[in-house]
């Protein structure tokens, strides 16, 4: 699958959305990606993560044993891109603010990919890199559907995305003009418990 045609998903499904939004990072942007309106049709789901899982193959030489993901929006994605790379999926939930593996187990020296929906600053596949090493696992990779970075996210590991879509985001000090004079929504899931 090209980038093109993975952006190509996300605008057949209304999921490129413009006005002023805030990010799950606390930045702004006239862009949104609402992954949940690719996510409600299994079979673009399915597509997208097949292609993810493809790429994970070609890019990623290590031994894989696990899929894990930050909630609440790599637990679709990371199922579907496990199912494809016929691993286990398992997912991490905020407590007092930081992931934690709450429903799961873990061995020591798992060899983990780690499976998101969306990048823009790779701060939630950091702390699923920080949250996985200090169970025991190896994280090898991170994985992405879109890195709306367009490349410049950290998040600690080779990253593979599907697309790279690089979108304006800005400190809330920082706001152009035409954002100014929009008021802010915040549809990102970060806060919720």
């Amino acid at each position: 699958m090209t980038e093109e045609e993975a952006l190509q998903i996300f605008r057949a499904s209304g999921a490129i959305l413009e006005g002023h939004f805030i990010l799950s990072s606390g930045l702004r942007s006239p862009v949104f990606l609402q992954k949940a309106r690719v996510f409600m049709y299994p079979d673009r789901t399915e597509k997208l993560c097949r292609a993810l899982a493809q790429k994970i193959r070609a890019e990623v030489r290590a031994p894989l044993d696990l899929v894990v993901s930050p909630a609440v929006g790599g637990i679709i994605p990371g199922y579907e891109t496990a199912r494809h790379l016929g691993l286990p999926a398992v997912y991490l939930e905020r407590e007092d603010g930081e992931f934690r593996l709450r429903r799961f187990e873990m061995k020591p020296g798992t060899q983990v990919v780690v499976v998101e929906d969306i990048v823009t600053t790779g701060l939630s596949s950091r702390e699923t890199v920080e949250a996985v090493e200090d169970i025991g696992g190896r994280v090898v990779a991170c994985a992405c559907l879109i890195d709306r970075s367009g490349g410049e996210a950290d998040v600690g590991r080779p990253l593979v995305s599907l697309a790279r879509y690089k979108v304006p985001a800005y400190a809330p000090d920082k706001l152009p003009p035409e954002l100014q004079a929009i008021p802010p929504v915040k549809p990102g899931s970060r806060g919720l418990s």
